[in-house]
């Protein structure tokens, strides 16, 4: 096997250490961009060294983002760098910019390319798209990074796909997951053979069914997470027992609508913070959920895991006319220092909204939370106060029984 670099077997001790020289840098950095300098008010960078004093940050939302970037276009002042001095600008929908380079592997993606098999001697049949979104570039940047050719294809025209990959003789494909699938049924209705062997994927779920689909083609396929903003995140290797952490940003898993790390194992929103020293996002929250896997992987890659993708952290739900956010279960929770969790539940009676509020927490009358519940969370409901560790850990704070037809 070979890896990408060294930085993927090193020791918790030693990513620690580069950590902690890593982020203070970064922190710093980061208070030179306009964008945070309000956020990042009154920090000290230089002790803000692992996970717990980074914990302690405020969390960026892509709803700061995209605010930011109404008073400050393109990018809301969080680059360190105007756009002019970007070889790329991106508009992804939202619409949401994003600075891109052509310095080298600027995205990560050349590690995940690798540990799909990809390199010099391969040629990619990028299908994703080249225009105004990232994605193509992030995954031809990553192709550079390991040596491999890049036909940059785009999406659509399945035809000329079919053509390109065969006269070409396309042997690796990145593009979404199911997009392969047409582009492969599409070769059998016109008798085309086709020398795919390897699959780089990302951008929507991958199924089991599917990837054993193109395994039985004889086509290895792997998955990595990324986003426009923060690149690759976390990525597959061979051993496809859950999702490794890229080397240049450091994840944690918190309770949605807050900041708040939940216990290792336990599902919650994906925060992170990027050491791309262009544009130092920290602590920004994706939205989506995951949980932290215990030990390493047996490919030898050494640093933390996560379970993938898992659904999205945005529970925001509409009971009685009214929004319930995370944010606000969040705020109950605060308000009350004896309560450990809570959940919302939206449920039916007859035609008839209803909200149940449940709360662990060692205080047993359900009276006690009345106030707070509606002076929080705008509305009356059915309190349910539970003992402490019963609520269920999958990262839900807000559950929508509802059964929409």
């Amino acid at each position: 096997m070979t890896y990408f670099d060294k930085l993927e077997t090193r020791s918790s001790d030693e990513r620690a250490a580069d950590h902690a020289r890593a982020l203070p840098e970064q922190i710093a950095r980061a208070q030179s961009a306009p964008g945070y300098a309000d956020i990042l008010l009154g920090v000290q960078a230089d002790i803000v060294t692992d996970p717990q004093a980074l914990a302690k940050l405020p969390v960026l939302r892509k709803s700061d983002l995209t605010q930011a970037q109404g008073t400050r276009p393109p990018f809301g002042g969080f680059t360190v760098k105007p756009a002019r001095h970007f070889q790329h600008v991106f508009q992804s929908p939202g619409p949401i910019y994003e600075p891109g380079s052509t310095d080298h592997d600027w995205w990560r993606m050349g590690r995940f390319l690798n540990a799909a098999g990809v390199g010099r001697g391969d040629i990619v049949q990028n299908c994703f798209g080249y225009h105004l979104t990232p994605a193509g570039m992030i995954f031809e940047s990553g192709a550079q990074a390991v040596g491999a050719s890049v036909l940059p294809a785009g999406t659509g025209q399945t035809e000329l796909q079919v053509t390109a990959a065969r006269d070409v003789g396309c042997t690796a494909y990145a593009g979404t997951p199911d997009y392969l699938k047409i582009i492969l049924d599409k070769a059998d209705e016109m008798g085309v053979a086709l020398k795919f062997s390897k699959a780089a994927v990302g951008g929507g779920a991958l199924f089991p069914s599917l990837r054993q689909e193109y395994a039985d083609r004889g086509i290895s396929c792997l998955q990595c997470y990324a986003t426009a903003d923060l690149g690759n995140i976390a990525y597959e290797s061979p051993a496809m027992e859950g999702m490794i952490i890229d080397e240049h940003v450091i994840v944690e898993i918190v309770t949605p609508g807050t900041g708040t790390p939940v216990a290792p194992g336990d599902v919650g929103e994906v925060v992170v913070t990027t050491l791309n020293p262009d544009y130092p996002l920290i602590r920004f929250a994706t939205g989506d959920l995951s949980a932290i896997m215990p030990g390493e992987s047996p490919c030898g890659r050494t640093n933390m895991r996560i379970k993938g993708w898992m659904g999205r952290a945005d529970q925001t739900t509409k009971i009685k006319g009214m929004f319930v956010r995370p944010e606000q279960v969040a705020a109950l929770v605060e308000k009350h220092d004896e309560i450990v969790k809570a959940r919302v539940i939206a449920a039916r009676q007859g035609e008839l909204d209803t909200m149940t509020v449940q709360i662990e927490s060692p205080c047993k009358n359900d009276g006690a939370y009345a106030k707070s519940v509606v002076e929080v969370l705008k509305l009356k409901g059915a309190i349910e106060v539970v003992a402490p560790g019963t609520l269920p850990k999958d990262g839900l704070v807000i559950e929508d029984q509802r059964v929409y037809e």
